[in-house]
């Protein structure tokens, strides 16, 4: 059966010509004009396997809807691509916020979002797959199997990307881990797409991480490392933080 990815755009031309690309990929397709539908549409089963969504909408915003999809447990792991006419970086950081899986600033070119629908399913399924034990170091453990994060007994609340993230630094700790390495293996994304990705979705990891979050070395001009010995103090790393 044909993965469905739906558009919700108030554009008409625009769902028009993704409709035809996706359609000509291999894809199913459902579309929606406003916010309300497409949060109809997300949770009406079956469900889709993504969703692009416009930041701009009629009646509530891009935003609000991907912070309701995060929030119900049916739709909280569902891929989403965010797309806007802007291209401020508070914009995508108040996307990253509310857990977007990536972020297309319009104009943009219909092969390299095709591209990235893709990718974002790739990973999806790879995230989907039986997963390894139970890693833990010090207060962390990282539960693969119920996609679970927990310091001291306390759950951490990851998105789906943050997890992956985060897991992937924690089985490379101690290796350095380019922007461009990590948008590869985490993102699925070829190498140079972008940098502030990577970069966002780190410091987003930290902050939830709490005091913990001095883990995650920068190692500027190169990229990331997750240190080997984390219980040792923080302090001298802050700087690089």
């Amino acid at each position: 059966m044909s993965e469905t990815v739906l558009i919700v755009d108030d554009e008409v031309d625009l769902v028009d010509i993704l409709e035809y690309s996706l359609q000509k990929e291999g894809f199913a397709t459902r579309r929606a004009h406003t916010g309300a539908d497409g949060l109809r549409q997300a949770r009406m089963p079956p469900g889709p396997d993504l969703i692009v969504l416009d930041l701009m909408l009629p009646d509530i915003s891009g935003t609000e809807v991907c912070r309701e999809l995060r929030g119900d447990k049916d739709t909280s792991q569902l891929p989403i691509i965010m797309l806007t006419a802007r291209d401020e970086e508070i914009d995508r950081v108040v996307g990253f916020e509310v857990g977007t899986d990536d972020y297309v600033t319009k104009p943009f070119s219909v092969r390299e979002l095709m591209l990235r629908v893709r990718a974002l399913l790739r990973r999806s399924a790879r995230d989907s797959e039986p997963a390894d034990a139970a890693q833990e170091l010090g207060p962390l453990r990282i539960d693969p199997a119920a996609h679970r994060v927990t310091i001291s007994g306390k759950e951490i609340a990851l998105t789906a990307l943050e997890f992956r993230l985060l897991q992937t630094l924690f089985e490379r700790r101690g290796r350095v881990q380019s922007r461009d390495v990590l948008l590869r293996d985490v993102w699925g994304m070829r190498p140079g797409v972008t940098t502030r990705t990577v970069d966002t979705h780190v410091t987003r990891l930290r902050r939830k991480l709490d005091d913990l979050g001095f883990w995650i070395e920068t190692r500027r001009g190169v990229g990331y490392l997750m240190r080997e010995r984390p219980q040792e103090n923080g302090a001298a790393v802050h700087a690089e933080y």
